[in-house]
């Protein structure tokens, strides 16, 4: 298999002017996956190495499968939402009373309101009956298109 890089014999900076500007590494801190190798024309220099395959994973004895994450999540979420629950349960029965009461007051409501209405609909009908009708006649006047309009009202 031919090398993805062309590799060439060109001095590197700091050897074509003596001095190193880039002074090397210690071999201590080359980080894993880099080796220093020396080129065909004598140059040493830092280069990554090919990856090898890790080494295939020993099954742990009586191990079985790891236990999903997804299970994880649900068993540690498990006691917070008991928790809620429990403290839902508790709130409820501490206001059940006050519901109940409420509940009786606005069935009360709706029971004195709808006697109100009753009531102001009987007292209008009773009202309504003892009235004769009245009797109003109009009688208009005006002079012109544009002209002022008179009249009077007569209640009998």
């Amino acid at each position: 298999m031919p090398a993805p890089y062309r590799i060439t014999t060109a001095p590197a900076p700091y050897e074509a002017t003596g001095h190193l500007a880039y002074p090397p590494l210690p071999v201590t801190e080359i980080p894993p996956g880099v080796e220093v190798v020396t080129l065909p024309g004598g140059a040493r220099t830092l280069a990554y190495t090919q990856p090898t395959a890790p080494p295939p994973a020993v099954p742990v004895a009586g191990g079985g499968q790891p236990i999903p994450v997804w299970a994880k999540t649900v068993a540690l979420l498990a006691p917070t939402i008991g928790f809620g629950i429990a403290a839902a349960g508790v709130g409820i029965s501490y206001a059940a009373p006050g519901v109940i009461a409420v509940s009786h007051a606005l069935w009360a409501a709706v029971a004195f309101i709808a006697a109100g209405g009753i009531a102001a609909c009987s007292v209008v009908r009773a009202l309504r009956r003892r009235a004769a009708p009245a009797h109003i006649t109009q009688n208009i006047t005006a002079t012109g298109l544009f002209g002022r309009a008179n009249g009077t009202i007569n209640n009998h």
